[in-house]
């Protein structure tokens, strides 16, 4: 980035959403997450941001491989003073986004007993920061990375040691992320797994009571449960089905104007507060 002539604004270790929003609330031309998403590391690629927020599009992420597959022909390289310049805003990133998270809600969690499973990934210092700070007791585990054991057989994809875990310590919820922390899925007290369809009925159904769910409407994928449009239709809700993928999901979101949308594996979008998925965003919601 700075080979170029372009500013960079490293944050450090910090969730994909937090960069989608920062990149907004930083007034930067483009945010850039170095991440395996939901994957073990060795799958670890680039996920870039539009100034706005959103994810970009296929058309331009191929714009980007054809010059990056072609040495950046055409592409003119700076030297000397014009080359680009690094600032470091670590723990004012993970200030900004956590104070953000926890805007979302309008109440603290004291009371609450709540079980974290961060999957060795990015939501290790935020998640339980954001949680602790609203005043709930917070039981973590997976939460020691060494930047090789991200997603290795926890978080959102391997959620059953944090199912144990809920019941063993008698908590109230459990929250499983992945590791660059845009998914979330929940545990109950029981120990019994809430997945992504079961969150969207949840605060789909919150929202409506709200007055605040547009269009009484949610997007969801041709992947959905059967029982989540029964769910849904009961509580007067249409659901809006699109391709298997969160960019699909988000792009009839903004089309017709719709506030929730997500899938079954717990990448809840919700763009009253965020552009993409945020899985602090959707556990505190949850909670």
């Amino acid at each position: 980035i700075l080979s170029v002539g372009a500013k960079a604004v490293c944050v450090d270790v910090i969730p994909t959403p937090a960069i989608a929003y920062l990149t907004k609330k930083y007034g930067a031309d483009a945010g850039v997450v170095i991440s395996a998403s939901h994957n073990p590391v060795e799958y670890n690629g680039i996920k870039f941001f539009n100034g706005e927020g959103y994810k970009l599009s296929d058309e331009l992420e191929d714009k980007i491989q054809n010059l990056i597959e072609n040495d950046f022909q055409g592409i003119n390289i700076p030297v000397g003073e014009n080359i680009g310049r690094k600032t470091i805003k670590s723990k004012k990133a993970l200030t900004d986004y956590i104070e953000f998270a926890k805007s979302t809600i309008d109440m603290d969690l004291k009371g609450l007993k709540v079980a974290l499973d961060c999957a060795n990934g990015a939501s290790s210092i935020t998640s339980v920061k954001a949680f602790k700070e609203l005043g709930a007791s917070v039981y973590v585990i997976n939460n020691d990375p060494d930047g090789v054991n991200i997603n290795k057989n926890c978080g959102s994809t391997h959620p059953e040691e944090l199912m144990d875990y809920v019941v063993k310590k008698n908590c109230d919820l459990g929250l499983a992320f992945d590791g660059d922390a845009d998914r979330c899925l929940a545990v109950d007290e029981k120990g019994n797994l809430i997945s992504g369809d079961f969150t969207i009925a949840i605060v789909g159904r919150y929202l409506k009571n709200k007055g605040k769910l547009n269009k009484n409407s949610v997007v969801v994928t041709v992947m959905s449960n059967l029982g989540l449009d029964i769910a849904l239709n009961k509580e007067g809700i249409k659901t809006v089905k699109t391709k298997v993928g969160d960019r699909y999901v988000l792009e009839e979101m903004k089309k017709q104007g719709y506030v929730l949308g997500g899938e079954q594996s717990g990448h809840i979008i919700m763009l009253d507060y965020n552009t993409t998925g945020d899985g602090l965003v959707t556990a505190l919601k949850l909670s």
